[in-house]
């Protein structure tokens, strides 16, 4: 048996260590292995203690890399859907009575239009329901979807060194046919209808569909627009078509714009949400899965994607290659 054991144990340090050097990792001198719960149920971490006897809470919750509705798998892990990561948290905000307001700390370029709309969706229904108030705090980047999603907070603040704005749509589109041409190559589609392949990377996009896209663009750009005016009730919807042109925009020019509200740290922000909640003590909580570890307000969430971080914002690389025509409300410079 001690054999049969030695001989797994060495297959399994056998296939590992390849995994772990192609990733750049260096050879670890040992293994920590640490057994997963069954129960995936989110836990509460206190993260930030006022003093006293405390029992209100003011939940901190993440959104963080690209928005994408789907499970994103890590090289070693099954990953996480952004989207639905979010809303159990917000869930679990919801049915603890103890919590009396909601920070939502973004650090997101965005992501797909039907993505970033659902958040957006979600947290306006928290608000309505539960009364609880709900200030979206901006880290790094909260442009394009991260910044959408947040016109649906009470209040916005932003770190001073934080980018946001990128109010706008883009669909990415791909032409494989002059490399397929040098290579002797072509593709030959059998459709049901002149526009069925429209979109399709194996040929130039012809005048009119481009037409039909430029149309839905428009659509998702209005709707964006119409979510920032919504949200920031200070700007005449004209003045928020002015602003969203593409820019990103500082926290100094954001908040001289009116895309938020104040500038400040994340401990500002819990103050501004007691002070909404009408409280004048709390615990800041966070949630996570068993296993993850938050010792201060300043840990965020494991990223869901397990990235690779390129462009100042984090992607996964399958997604960022892909051919699929996809509408994004993004920010993607160098793409």
């Amino acid at each position: 048996m001690t054999s049969v054991i030695s001989k797994h144990t060495r297959i399994a340090r056998c296939m590992i260590l390849p995994l772990l050097l192609l990733a750049g990792c260096p050879a670890p001198g040992g293994f920590k292995i640490t057994p997963i719960p069954a129960d995936q149920t989110l836990e509460e971490h206190v993260v930030h203690r006022d003093k006293g006897f405390v029992t209100n809470r003011i939940a901190i919750l993440d959104i963080s890399g690209v928005l994408m509705n789907t499970r994103t798998r890590g090289l070693l892990s099954e990953g996480e859907n952004p989207v639905s990561m979010f809303v159990e948290k917000l869930a679990a905000a919801r049915e603890d009575d103890r919590v009396k307001a909601v920070i939502i700390r973004v650090n997101s370029p965005g992501g797909t239009v039907t993505a970033s709309d659902t958040l957006y969706q979600e947290i306006l229904a928290f608000r309505k329901k539960t009364g609880k108030p709900v200030i979206a705090f901006f880290q790094d980047v909260a442009a394009s979807g991260g910044y959408y999603l947040s016109c649906a907070a009470d209040e916005i603040m932003a770190q001073r060194t934080s980018v946001t704005g990128s109010i706008g749509v883009i669909m990415q589109m791909f032409n494989f046919s002059g490399s397929m041409a040098k290579l002797g190559m072509s593709a030959d589609a059998i459709t049901s209808g002149p526009h069925k392949d429209t979109g399709t990377p194996f040929r130039p996009m012809r005048p009119e569909e481009r037409e039909l896209f430029q149309k839905l663009v428009d659509d998702f750009y209005e709707q964006f627009v119409q979510a920032v005016a919504a949200g920031r009730p200070k700007l005449t919807v004209d003045q928020v078509r002015t602003l969203a042109d593409g820019r990103v925009y500082n926290a100094d020019q954001a908040l001289a714009a009116g895309l938020i509200d104040k500038i400040g740290t994340l401990h500002d922000a819990i103050d501004e949400a007691k002070k909404r909640a009408q409280i004048t003590s709390a615990l800041a909580v966070a949630y996570r899965r068993p296993g993850d570890w938050a010792p201060n307000i300043h840990s965020q969430a494991p990223n869901p994607e397990h990235a690779q971080t390129l462009n100042l914002f984090n992607v996964t690389l399958p997604d960022l290659f892909t051919s699929e025509p996809r509408f994004m409300y993004i920010w993607m410079p160098g793409r």
